[in-house]
C-alpha cells in the first residue's frame, strides 16, 4: 500500500530517512541535510527542495514538477531507476553515481560537475546553462533534445548516442569512445580531441582547431564554418563534409571530401603513414 505525505515542512537532519512506498506532494525540504535518504519506491510532485544532498541512496522514484533551489547542492546521488520530469534545477552537482535514470522537459541552471559517473543515462528536451565538466565519466548514454552552454561537456564518455543538440562549448567530447552524434549543432573549440571512434552525422561545427589528435573519426554530410581552421591534425578520419572547410593539417590516414578546400598544411611533423586522401568533390551542374 503506498503511503501520502502532503503539504507539510521538514527541516533539520533526516527528516525522511528510510521511508519507502511513499508519494510525496507539496512537501518542501526547507534546510539542513539529508532530507530524503535510503529510500524506495518513492514518488515526488510539487515538491520544493532547499537543504543539501535532499536525494540520496533512493532507488525506483519518479519526480515530477518540482524545484530545487541553488541550496540544494548535490542533490540526487546514488540513486538508480529514476524518472525526473518538468523540474527545474538551480543547484549545482547533482547526478552522481547512478545507473538508468531518466530526464525529460527538464532544465539545470547550474550545471556544474552535473551527471557524472552515470550508466544508463536517458536525457530528452534538456536544458543546462552555465558550469563545468557536465556528464563526466558517463556511460550508455541516450539523449535526444539538448541545449546546454556549459563548458567542456561529454568528456571521458563512453557509448553515448546523441540527438538533437545545440552545444556551445568548449573542449566537448574529449576522450569520449564509441560516440555518434546526430543532426546537431556543436559549437566551440577544440572539439573531440583524443576521441575514439567518434561519429557525427548531419552536424555542423564551428570554432577552432576541431577533430585532433582522433582515432577512427567519422564524418557524414557535416558542415563547417568559416573559424574551423588545422583540423583533423594527428587524426585518423574519414570524412563527408558538404560545403567549405578553411583549413586541413596533417591528417594521418583516411579519406577527407569536400565541396571547396580553403588550404592545406602538410609539414614536417605529419604522422605516418601520412597518407591521407583529400578530395574536393567535383560539382555537377545541368545545362540547358
Amino acid at each position: 500500500m503506498v503511503k501520502s505525505i502532503k503539504n507539510e515542512k521538514f527541516g533539520g537532519e533526516r527528516p525522511l530517512f528510510q521511508i519507502h512506498n511513499t508519494r510525496l506532494e507539496n512537501i518542501e525540504i526547507t534546510d539542513g541535510e539529508s532530507g530524503i535518504k535510503c529510500c524506495s519506491d518513492l514518488e515526488a510532485d510539487g515538491c520544493k527542495f532547499y537543504g543539501k544532498y535532499p536525494w540520496w541512496h533512493v532507488d525506483r522514484s519518479v519526480i515530477t514538477n518540482c524545484y530545487f533551489a541553488a541550496g540544494s547542492r548535490s542533490a540526487i546521488w546514488y540513486s538508480n531507476d529514476m524518472r525526473m520530469e518538468n523540474c527545474v534545477i538551480d543547484g549545482p552537482k547533482f547526478f552522481r553515481e547512478m545507473k538508468n535514470p531518466n530526464l525529460k522537459d527538464v532544465t539545470i541552471n547550474d550545471a556544474d560537475e552535473t551527471f557524472w559517473k552515470i550508466d544508463g543515462l536517458t536525457v530528452n528536451n534538456v536544458t543546462l546553462h552555465d558550469g563545468t565538466y557536465p556528464f563526466m565519466f558517463c556511460t550508455n548514454v541516450k539523449v535526444d533534445g539538448l541545449v546546454s552552454d556549459s563548458k567542456y561537456v561529454f568528456q571521458y564518455v563512453k557509448d553515448a548516442e546523441i540527438r538533437n543538440a545545440k552545444i556551445t562549448t568548449k573542449d566537448a567530447l574529449w576522450e569520449t569512445e564509441n560516440v555518434t552524434v546526430y543532426d546537431s549543432e556543436l559549437n566551440g573549440e577544440f572539439l573531440g580531441w583524443h576521441s575514439k571512434n567518434l561519429r557525427l552525422v548531419n552536424c555542423h561545427i564551428t570554432g577552432e582547431q576541431p577533430l585532433c589528435y582522433a582515432e577512427g573519426l567519422v564524418l557524414e554530410n557535416c558542415t563547417f564554418g568559416s573559424d574551423c581552421d588545422r583540423m583533423f591534425e594527428d587524426s585518423t578520419v574519414n570524412a563527408d563534409i558538404r560545403g567549405a572547410v578553411t583549413n586541413i593539417k596533417n591528417p594521418i590516414s583516411g579519406k577527407i571530401t569536400a565541396d571547396n578546400i580553403g588550404s592545406i598544411t602538410l609539414d614536417e611533423h605529419i604522422k605516418q603513414p601520412a597518407d591521407c586522401k583529400i578530395v574536393i568533390r567535383k560539382q555537377q551542374c545541368e545545362c540547358a
